[in-house]
């Protein structure tokens, strides 16, 4: 679980080790980003609440940039492992819907600071891979999945792109509405898959192999 922000605080009294210096800022930084995006946090902001003067952030990372850049690496690349070692272990479309949207509903209950920051703005300036690029990564290999099943039902195999990015991105935005949104809709994990599950799966049961745009029709 990440470190709350009183606990960021009280480790800036302590006299610490470069390494334990250099995770501290690293964890201060990750839940001002969260709360104020890149943009609107300051190296002061950061210095003041880790305990220590400015220079300290530019010896350590050269600014808020490379401490930013810092962050959604860490973030980015935990995620990956995290979607890459589920898609790994299930090869039926339901269960890597059921599965990655477990796995995504994990890291965001586990890291909500660091889900906040890659979903938001992670590209900002980041050249690397982002929280785009891991969608784009599970879109990928339920698109396989998915072709290999329209192929066998008399649905279109050409359609699977577009129904495996509908699908990662509904199971995306409804994990980060969940995660905003917990306090005013308290509703507990399980069910929050079980709903998705519902959706996604046996929405896709009842596709219909010529569907029509109906908008107008009388």
């Amino acid at each position: 679980m990440e470190v709350s922000p009183t606990a960021r605080a009280r480790r800036g009294r302590i006299r610490m080790t470069h390494s334990q210096r250099h995770e501290q800022l690293v964890d201060v930084a990750r839940g001002l980003f969260a709360e104020k995006g890149l943009d609107g946090t300051s190296v002061e902001e950061i210095a003041a609440q880790a305990g220590v003067s400015k220079p300290v952030v530019y010896e350590h990372f050269n600014g808020k940039e490379g401490l930013y850049d810092v962050v959604v690496d860490r973030a980015v690349t935990a995620l990956q492992e995290a979607i890459a070692e589920t898609l790994n272990a299930y090869d039926s479309p339901r269960a890597l819907i059921e599965q990655g949207t477990i796995t995504l509903l994990d890291f965001i209950e586990d890291h909500p600071d660091s889900f906040r920051i890659i979903s938001r703005d992670s590209s900002a300036t980041a050249p690397g891979a982002s929280f785009a690029t891991i969608l784009s990564d599970i879109a990928s290999r339920v698109e396989d999945q998915l072709a290999e099943g329209f192929a066998k039902t008399g649905h279109d195999p050409q359609t699977a792109p577009l129904y495996a990015q509908m699908l990662v991105g509904l199971v995306a935005l409804a994990g980060q509405w969940w995660v905003d949104n917990r306090e005013t809709h308290p509703l507990p994990k399980p069910l929050v898959v079980a709903h998705l599950v519902n959706l996604t799966w046996y929405g896709m049961r009842g596709l219909k192999t010529d569907p029509q745009v109906h908008t107008g029709d009388e």
